[in-house]
């Protein structure tokens, strides 16, 4: 029966080959004690144990290693047992008690060949000593009877349970195999779950710091370009854009420490949504409108909503133009959360562009909380953008 590579330790004598040792040595004991107790001459006798003495040697040094093969090595297989057979077979003659050694012969057939060599090799362990036995001393017709028919039945029963055995180890065979395969199957699942994860992360970040960063620095740029035109004609102007500048670019560094330490964007660490909007508006001079009974929300939803004002004011700075009013209107109801951001800018046709990475992102944040997200807009009508978020309990 051949093992496939790679599956060793996974049938019973590979696991346990001792037992199997321990089993042959006390089956080759067993018949060395009937072959000097035997009914025959003392030289037949002393001649059949003779013969099985070198069984021992043979096996520590030929058999045992064929045995432990993955797979055995069934043309060593095939002279070991012929070896094996060479020794038994004159031995099993002479004596007939000798033939108990079969019992330790037969399981080795099953466990290195394949099944049509194996049916051979017990076909001739089983029937060929009484063959040779009655040609050899001619006993009398009922002794040849019972033998023949012990050697027949012995055969059949041999048979039986080596192709039961033989199923056995082949069903433990695919058993491997299949768990070799599940576990397999569970390294990569775990490699793709991780790979996954990476990816997740890596477009949680772009997102966190698209929203955060880079809409802090065009900030910064706009105010930069603001300054330079006003310090020649509105120093007061200005000054109030410096001040802005200064504001931004010390909310871009905290947002910048917020994302290393993986906690809440900096506008809402230790304040309301609506405090956090009142900041964002003013940084972009933006009206706010608060509806609705203001209470803590979840984690998610609030940093949702602010992420999608900053986005949305971010577009609106950048394509309603520098004179568009800007408004935020933020409603609170039983079990939602609603944002606008709307400005009287130049508007756009929704069905004629697509969309980049900002509002994406901003779909995919409202999508990952149960929200949703509308964009309006019209040539010369302006842009809304308006965020609706479940929240189906509130923090104290």
């Amino acid at each position: 029966m051949r093992i496939p590579a790679g599956l060793t330790g996974a049938y019973t004598w590979d696991r346990s080959f001792r037992l199997w040792d321990t089993y042959f040595a006390l089956i080759w004991s067993a018949t060395l004690v009937f072959a000097l107790v035997a009914r025959s001459p003392g030289c037949v006798r002393l001649t059949a144990a003779a013969l099985l003495v070198p069984l021992i040697p043979l096996y520590v040094l030929v058999g045992r290693p064929v045995l432990r093969g993955d797979p055995p090595d069934e043309r060593r297989a095939l002279g070991y047992l012929a070896a094996a057979l060479a020794l038994f077979l004159p031995s099993a003659v002479l004596a007939s008690e000798t033939q108990l050694i079969a019992f330790a012969l037969v399981p080795q057939c099953f466990m290195t060949l394949r099944l049509r060599w194996a049916l051979v090799a017990v076909a001739v362990i089983n029937l060929t000593p009484v063959l040779g036995w009655a040609l050899l001393w001619r006993p009398g017709e009922e002794a040849v009877f019972y033998n023949s028919v012990f050697s027949v039945v012995t055969f059949v029963f041999s048979v039986a349970i080596g192709s039961w055995i033989i199923r056995i180890i082949e069903q433990s065979q695919e058993r491997a195999e299949l768990i070799a395969e599940l576990d397999a199957s569970r390294h990569e699942v775990s490699r793709l779950s991780a790979a996954h994860g990476a990816l997740a992360e890596r477009e949680r970040m772009a997102r966190e710091i698209h929203d955060t960063l880079a809409q802090g620095f065009t900030s910064l740029l706009m105010l930069t370009q603001a300054v330079e035109a006003e310090l020649e004609t509105d120093v007061a102007q200005a000054r109030r854009h410096l001040s802005l500048m200064d504001e931004t670019a010390r909310q871009n560094l905290a947002e910048a420490r917020a994302l290393v330490a993986g906690g809440a964007p900096a506008d809402l660490d230790g304040a309301s949504l609506p405090d956090a909007l009142r900041r964002l508006a003013a940084r972009h001079d933006a009206a706010l409108e608060v509806t609705g009974p203001v209470r803590a929300l979840p984690a998610g939803p609030e940093v949702v909503a602010l992420r999608a004002c900053q986005e949305a004011l971010s577009n609106a700075r950048k394509h309603a133009g520098s004179s568009a009013a800007v408004g935020i209107a933020v409603t609170y109801a039983d079990e939602s959360l609603t944002v606008s951001v709307r400005d009287d800018g130049d508007g756009f046709d929704p069905a004629s562009v697509s969309y980049g990475y900002g509002l994406a992102g901003l779909r995919a944040r409202a999508a990952e909380v149960g929200g949703t997200t509308e964009i309006r807009s019209a040539p010369g009508a302006g842009t809304t953008v308006t965020v609706r978020l479940p929240v189906l309990g509130s923090t104290s």
